[in-house]
Formats: structure tokens, C-alpha cells, sequence
């Protein structure tokens, strides 16, 4: 019976002290974004897509500088935005990698207006970014009217 419960608190252990780990793993998903999102950067410094894709999954601080700490000035349409505003990215995952807890949201980058998850402008405006809320009230930037926070 000893052997048994010295097993199983020890089980528990490996359990509870890799948790932190498995829930800082990112999706291959998350990993292509952020090396398609600076994919010239990588390709110049010889790193492939899948060796990033492996370091990023793992976890490996040697992995590149993710898209988040390089802010993208594209939008979806590929034109310019009509700010040169940081802090704003072409994807809505590279984005919530650098707001972490905060909340998402579309700028529209002509008429300062964010739109949150959910609502029918939210990523399709013709002139927008994904930011943080935070970083788009700093520009200037305020919430659609009539529009709830999520």
C-alpha cells in the first residue's frame, strides 16, 4: 500500500510541475502565423519555416523574435494604413501574443474607431489592424458606438 501511494504522489508531482509547460506550448497553427508574419527577416537569417515552427512549439527561447515584437504596418488589404502607428498587426493572433490578457480589437485606421470580437466590422473594414485596446486608445483611437465590449 506504501509503494502504491509513494507512486502515485509521485505521478502527481511530474503531473503538477509540468503544467506551466504544456500551457505555454503554442499551436503549430500560432507558430506558422508568426514566422509567415516575418517571413523575410527569417528567410534572410536561413531559418526555415518548420525548424521555427519545431523551436517555436517547443517553446525554445533560441527561436526567433516572434511577429509580435515586430509590429506590422500591412493591413488586410495590403494597402498602407493611414497612420504609421505601432503596435498594429495583420493578424489577429499576433496580436493577442502581445496583448496577452487584454482584449483584441479591430482599428479602423481612417475613422479611429475599434470594433470588438463578434461585431459585423470586426476584421473587415477596408483600412484596418488588429491592436490591443490599450495601444488603440493611446492612438486616439475609441469603441464604435452602440458596440459592447466583449
Amino acid at each position: 500500500m506504501r509503494i502504491i501511494m509513494v507512486f502515485f504522489t509521485a505521478i502527481f508531482g511530474v503531473v503538477i510541475s509540468s503544467a506551466p509547460l504544456i500551457a505555454q506550448q503554442k499551436t503549430e497553427k500560432v507558430c506558422q502565423e508568426e514566422w509567415r508574419a516575418n517571413k523575410a527577416a527569417n528567410q534572410a537569417k536561413g531559418i526555415t519555416e518548420q525548424a521555427y515552427v519545431t523551436k517555436c512549439r517547443m517553446g525554445s527561447s533560441m527561436a526567433p523574435a516572434p511577429a509580435a515584437s515586430a509590429p506590422s504596418k500591412a493591413t488586410t488589404t495590403g494597402a498602407a494604413p493611414a497612420t504609421a502607428g505601432a503596435y498594429q498587426y495583420k493578424t489577429e493572433a499576433q496580436a493577442k501574443a502581445r496583448c496577452r490578457s487584454g482584449t483584441v480589437v479591430w482599428s479602423n485606421l481612417e475613422s479611429k474607431i475599434y470594433h470588438f470580437a463578434g461585431n459585423k466590422d470586426y476584421g473587415h473594414t477596408q483600412n484596418g489592424a488588429y491592436m490591443c485596446e490599450a495601444d488603440a486608445t493611446k492612438e486616439g483611437m475609441r469603441a464604435a458606438e452602440n458596440e459592447k465590449r466583449p
